[in-house]
């Protein structure tokens, strides 16, 4: 099975699950449709497929979700990697606050530290020079094994990477959106930045919100207003790309899921797909198992 390294942290398979979902009633319907028996039959699935990376943040759920996990990470074995992160609120005027934040994420989790540490947007109003700073300091303090950034351009990273360097503290991270509707970090050319410096590429909404698993369509919506209308710029090309999905899916056996998650791992990042239940869990950790060839690349890029 393929592998990727964070710096600083072990080598995992280059998959994680992320929990927006876990607790999140407004867009993701929690409580409705799915509860906290099926996130807990999630996260045990997800362990047993040999996901080794669980994704989470203070404002998820307004915590519930670091609760949860924090629960079923001492209820479970292995244990995985565990990243939080820091949501910059506009009161939050001092750059302490993230060291604040961090030691309530590790009261939720009940955890003496995490593996890794995320400024979840680069936002005022602490300059991200400040930021920066307290990620040091989170780092030196052991609260941290490592440390990293999410949703920075190439700009942001870099002012971020300078603060880190002084303090001798790697830049682990950076967690954006990317996937085969959004491709924007290839344009940038974020992504070739961040494979020359070692820093990984953590890839949120990996299947866009649920309208890359097959499921949906532009006749046939995912449910709600925000996961509906969240990719409708891209609507000229969802019928393509959905038809190149399924032909892959189709040839491989496997599902337009697994190689969505195949294609951001074939990139060299590291997708973190969300996960109501078990069985989602089941065949999104079915992505490490599939291999794509050239061709595949090439039908799905030029849809």
């Amino acid at each position: 099975m393929d592998e990727l390294r964070i710096a600083g942290l072990p080598s995992i398979p280059p998959l994680g699950l992320g929990t927006w979902q876990w607790g999140d009633r407004l867009i993701w319907g929690f409580g409705r449709g799915y509860r906290e028996d099926d996130t807990e039959a999630a996260y045990r699935a997800a362990l047993e497929a040999g996901v080794r990376l669980f994704d989470t943040a203070e404002v998820y759920g307004f915590g519930l979700s670091e609760r949860l996990l924090g629960r079923y990470y001492h209820a479970c074995s292995p244990r995985p990697l565990v990243v939080s992160k820091m949501f910059p609120y506009p009161w939050r005027f001092s750059r302490r606050a993230l060291l604040a934040a961090l030691r309530q994420s590790l009261l939720r989790l009940r955890m003496e530290r995490v593996d890794l540490y995320l400024l979840h947007w680069p936002w005022k109003p602490v300059p991200l020079e400040g930021w920066a700073e307290s990620l040091a300091e989170a780092y030196e303090l052991g609260l941290a094994r490592a440390v990293g950034v999410s949703n920075c351009n190439l700009a942001q990273l870099e002012r971020v990477a300078r603060v880190l360097a002084r303090h001798r503290v790697p830049l682990a991270v950076n967690q954006v959106e990317y996937h085969l509707l959004e491709r924007g970090p290839e344009r940038s050319g974020l992504l070739e930045a961040m494979r020359a410096e070692g820093i990984v590429l953590m890839a949120y909404s990996p299947l866009a919100m649920g309208w890359l698993t097959g499921r949906y369509s532009l006749e046939n919506p995912p449910p709600g207003r925000y996961r509906a209308q969240r990719y409708m710029r891209h609507k000229d090309r969802i019928p393509a790309l959905l038809e190149a999905l399924d032909q892959v899916a189709r040839k491989h056996g496997a599902t337009p899921a697994q190689v969505a998650l195949r294609w951001c791992i074939e990139r060299g990042t590291l997708p973190i797909p969300g996960a109501k239940n078990a069985q989602q869990a089941r065949v999104n950790a079915g992505a490490l198992r599939l291999r794509l060839d050239r061709e595949d690349l090439a039908r799905l890029e030029g849809a």
